[in-house]
């Protein structure tokens, strides 16, 4: 054999003897040590550090776990890819394996978020669509499950592609968390941590059958649409407001105003604001008021000229007083609908006024 000979054999001969991973990143969740054509020497040294494990597969199937320690590998310590490869006792050949290694420490401040609106049953506003984000936190709590559901069947190995496969299944149980806790649109800011502790119920199982461990789940913010937003808004004016058969109409007044003020036209070009606003109040308020009560069967009808202005109207007993008190004359000019002009009061027999005769004329000196 000649020297290059020896060489290419020597090299085909290359046989790895220490098998550990060295995380540099310190955010990679899953780690495939690079055997590739190189074989592992049966007696190699395999070194899993503090919060790591290491599997071994044969053909894709998971075998040997490795939690932290030191490890001379023999066919002792290799049962089940042993049993798979059919060795025997005492096996010394070098053997081909896939190997993995998972990091086990917490991965914290995991951000998540709605790129859509969930949907939401709230008791007040019906049917609506909300936003939401928040953090998590989450550590691998069983590789060999975490590598079959995870790695192995989807084929991610990428940290980025495991978490936003964890973040769809955030999202897709995220409105039964809502649904769940049922509170209400208007309550929702005050009961983050509430829902947070729903939610970390409803998916530790999600997380669990993917051999992971949730820690912690945070919603730290839930928008609601423009339009729910501009009607919550609207309650502390209706409640300051008072009266609920007005308070329409006041706070529609109120708005117009506050816009014909900004406008060129002052209050004077508010008009069809305040009318629109009072003919909609006056349409809600009626949906609120009892039936009137019956108009009185004494309407005021009278009005009387004095010094050449109109005052009334007056009812026939009010009218009738004020010219038995001498408040009115009876020769006061005296209007109803029906009559035919005005006339002194004490032309019309309804009023029963009375006019005494005039004194007789003085005596003559």
């Amino acid at each position: 054999m000649g020297f290059f000979d020896h060489l290419k054999t020597e090299a085909k001969t290359q046989f790895i003897e220490i098998i550990q991973w060295l995380d540099e990143s310190s955010d990679t969740l899953v780690y495939r040590f690079p055997v590739y054509n190189q074989e592992i020497k049966m007696g190699a040294q395999l070194v899993v550090r503090e919060n790591q494990n290491a599997l071994f597969l044969n053909e894709g199937q998971a075998a040997d776990l490795f939690t932290p320690g030191t490890y001379t590998l023999t066919t002792q310590n290799l049962p089940i890819l042993s049993v798979l490869r059919g060795w025997k006792f005492g096996f010394q050949s070098p053997f081909k394996a896939e190997v993995y290694f998972f990091n086990l420490r917490l991965f914290s401040d995991l951000k998540w978020g709605t790129a859509n609106p969930v949907m939401m049953r709230d008791p007040e506003f019906g049917m609506i669509r909300v936003r939401a984000f928040g953090t998590y936190a989450f550590r691998i709590a069983d590789a060999k499950k975490f590598f079959s559901s995870i790695v192995g069947t989807q084929g991610l190995t990428g940290t980025e592609e495991i978490v936003g496969q964890l973040r769809s299944t955030i999202l897709s149980r995220l409105s039964d968390a809502i649904a769940e806790a049922k509170v209400a649109a208007l309550d929702l800011a005050s009961q983050y941590d509430e829902l947070s502790s729903t939610a970390t119920r409803i998916l530790q199982p999600e997380f669990g059958a993917y051999g992971l461990d949730l820690s912690r789940f945070y919603i730290e913010n839930i928008s609601l649409p423009e339009e729910v937003e501009a009607a919550i808004d609207q309650r502390p004016k209706l409640g300051v407001l008072g009266d609920k058969m007005q308070q329409f109409t006041q706070l529609q007044t109120a708005e117009a105003i506050k816009v014909a003020a900004a406008n060129p036209g002052g209050i004077a070009g508010a008009g069809a604001g305040i009318g629109a606003g009072m003919a909609i109040g006056s349409a809600m308020g009626q949906a609120f008021q009892p039936p009137p009560p019956p108009a009185p069967s004494a309407s005021a009808r009278w009005s009387i000229a004095v010094d050449g202005k109109t005052f009334g109207p007056y009812t026939d007993e009010a009218l009738r007083a004020m010219v038995q008190s001498g408040q009115v004359p009876p020769t006061t000019q005296a209007w109803r609908p029906g009559a035919s002009g005005w006339a002194p009061v004490s032309s019309f027999a309804e009023l029963g006024v009375n006019v005494p005769p005039p004194p007789p004329p003085p005596p003559k000196v």
